[in-house]
C-alpha cells in the first residue's frame, strides 16, 4: 500500500518578507520521512484570512494530513484558529480544557492570564488538543489538519506530540552517489535508470568545485533491495 501523504502550510508575512527564515519545513520533512508519511507539498501564505482558508480547504482535500505552522499566538495577527474554524464550519471559542492549561501555567509563572493570552485557548468545536510541553499553549487537530505554533522549538515539540498518534507507512530510504562528471554527461544514463526503476525516485543535484563540475545522484525508495539494485547498476555503468 502507498504511504499516507502530507502537506505543510506555513503561515506568516514574516516568512514571505524574508525577515524570518523558516526552519520548520526542514524538520517536519525529516520526521515525516522517518514515520513513513510522504510530504508532497509545502505552501507559504500571508496573514490574510482568505488565503489561509483557501489553502487549508484545498490541502485538506488533497492529502492525508496537513500540518500548519504559525499564527496561533496572542496578537491580533494570529488568525489561524479563526481561519481553520471557518474553513470547516466549526464554532470557535475559548475552551475549558485549554483555559485550564493556561491558568495553571500563568499561575505558576506569576503572570496575568489577560485577554490577549486567553486568545490562545480558543479552539474550534470538535478539535483535539496538541500538547505543548514548552510554553503550554496548545495546538489542535481538526479533521486531518494539525495546527501548530511557528516558533521552532514549540513546533518541534508539537510534532513529537502528534506523530505517535498517526499511522505511517514504510520509511523512505535513500543512497547518494557523488559523480565527478557534469549532468549532461550522465543524463541519458539516469533517464534509462529512472525508466527501469520507476518505483524509485532518482534525483540529480549538480555542484561545482574549483571549476570542476559534478553531481550527487540520490536514489530514494521504500524497499532497500530496490535502492541497492539501482545504485549498484549506476555505479557499474559509471565504472566506479
Amino acid at each position: 500500500m502507498a504511504n499516507p501523504t502530507a502537506a505543510m502550510l506555513v503561515i506568516g508575512d514574516e516568512i514571505l518578507s524574508g525577515r524570518t527564515r523558516d526552519a520548520n519545513m526542514h524538520f517536519l520533512a525529516g520526521e515525516l520521512t522517518k514515520h513513513g508519511i510522504d510530504l508532497k507539498e509545502v505552501r507559504i501564505v500571508s496573514d490574510e484570512a482568505e488565503a489561509i482558508e483557501a489553502a487549508v480547504s484545498a490541502l485538506s482535500a488533497a492529502y492525508t494530513h496537513v500540518f500548519t505552522s504559525g499564527g496561533i499566538g496572542p496578537t491580533h495577527d494570529d488568525i489561524t484558529a479563526d481561519c481553520i474554524a471557518r474553513a470547516f464550519g466549526a464554532h470557535l471559542d475559548v475552551r475549558d480544557d485549554a483555559r485550564a492549561l493556561l491558568e495553571a501555567h500563568y499561575d505558576k509563572t506569576g503572570l496575568e492570564l489577560n485577554a490577549a493570552r486567553l486568545r490562545m485557548a480558543r479552539v474550534p468545536e470538535g478539535a483535539t488538543l496538541i500538547e505543548n510541553p514548552v510554553s503550554t499553549a496548545p495546538g489542535f487537530t481538526l479533521r486531518n489538519v494539525h495546527v501548530m505554533a511557528g516558533v521552532p522549538n514549540i513546533f518541534q515539540a508539537m510534532v513529537a506530540s502528534v506523530l505517535p498518534t498517526l499511522t505511517g507507512g514504510a520509511p523512505l530510504l535513500s543512497q547518494t552517489l557523488r559523480v565527478n562528471r557534469g549532468e549532461g554527461d550522465i543524463a541519458a544514463m539516469l533517464s534509462a535508470l529512472a525508466s527501469d526503476f520507476d518505483d524509485l525516485s532518482i534525483g540529480c543535484y549538480p555542484f561545482q568545485v574549483n571549476g570542476a563540475y559534478g553531481a550527487n545522484v540520490v536514489i530514494r525508495g521504500t524497499e532497500g533491495a530496490r535502492v541497492d539494485a539501482a545504485m549498484t547498476r549506476l555505479a557499474k555503468e559509471l565504472a566506479l
